[in-house]
């Protein structure tokens, strides 16, 4: 199961019986739960009720989630996001940060104040210290979000990128703080603790990250270290509107796996168990996310399960 966000989280970013619940119900049978997007920082909260993992006081919270997810013997992460350029004033009370002071063009409100070197230096110890968060509350990976038009997808993009020092210009430039994140991230918790990175692939949009460039962004991510790689949309989101069929993105994903030696995730518009039978079976794929046909049947996975076997194995 792929994050999604529910903002079921309360104001402070704190776990509710809300979200235990609903993460609860859908863990059953499942292979694999990567929780909705997290913030590190709250300059970088992307909306009101959105979880958190920013401050040592909501770990407790967070180890709950994990062990309502373990008793059904899931594995579970947890991604860990900024909302950089999207962000609102109204939900973090300052203005938004941004790699350049450019309007984000798809879901910017105003010009975000471009960060500093400094501040980028801050930032990459916010996303280690919010993945130790996740390990000491118990998860079993973390998923860093470098897609969907985030902060991270923002300093990949070339058309939301417009720096001239090292963070900016080449795309080996443009990566250098994802990359930075990720070795700070296995610095803090080890080496062996798995590391996901979810990156937007391509933008399709004018100007902006192209399949090509997004493909080669991934090889250097898994010099880094990423243990796994997921794919998806950069600016144009997660339901690209040129894209569709089950598995949209899964072409994408094959280019990735063709470059990398790591587990790559395909996803989009995945709705059957037959659909992602199918796409693991030819192997373009390493495993496949089902996302809303689980947000509209909790059950979905145990119903897969019962389905490919040809017999109910669960009551």
């Amino acid at each position: 199961m792929p994050p999604m966000a529910t903002n079921y989280a309360n104001g402070n970013g704190e776990v509710t019986e809300k979200l235990l619940n609903f993460y609860a119900a859908r863990s059953q049978d499942l292979g694999l739960m990567i929780v909705e997007h997290s913030y590190i920082e709250p300059v970088g909260k992307a909306s009101s009720n959105q979880i958190g993992a920013h401050s040592d006081d909501l770990i407790p919270g967070l180890a709950r989630l994990v062990d309502i997810v373990h008793d059904n013997e899931t594995p579970i992460v947890l991604q860990l996001n900024h909302g950089g350029g999207t962000t609102k004033r109204e939900v973090t009370d300052t203005m938004p940060v941004a790699p350049s002071a450019l309007v984000h063009p798809i879901r910017g409100m105003e010009i975000p104040h471009e960060l500093t070197l400094e501040e980028i230096d801050d930032l990459i110890v916010s996303y280690a210290d919010a993945a130790r968060r996740a390990k000491d509350a118990g998860f079993d990976a973390v998923e860093i979000h470098g897609a969907h038009g985030y902060l991270l997808c923002q300093f990949l993009s070339p058309a939301t990128n417009k720096r001239r020092d090292e963070y900016g210009g080449d795309l080996r430039s443009r990566a250098r703080l994802p990359c930075k994140i990720i070795e700070a991230v296995k610095q803090n918790l080890g080496r062996a603790f798995p590391v996901i990175y979810r990156i937007g692939v391509t933008d399709l949009y004018p100007g902006g990250l192209t399949l090509k460039e997004g493909v080669e962004a991934t090889r250097l991510l898994a010099e880094k270290g990423v243990d796994i790689i997921d794919v998806s949309g950069g600016l144009c989101g997660s339901t690209p509107k040129r894209l569709s069929g089950p598995g949209f993105f899964v072409p994408h994903a094959k280019a990735v796996k063709n470059v990398v030696d790591i587990p790559v995730i395909g996803i989009g518009g995945i709705k059957t168990a037959s659909e992602a039978n199918d796409i693991i079976e030819s192997g373009k794929v390493d495993l496949v996310a089902v996302g809303r046909a689980m947000l509209r049947e909790a059950k979905w996975a145990t119903k897969a399960v019962e389905e490919l076997s040809g017999s109910v194995l669960f009551e």
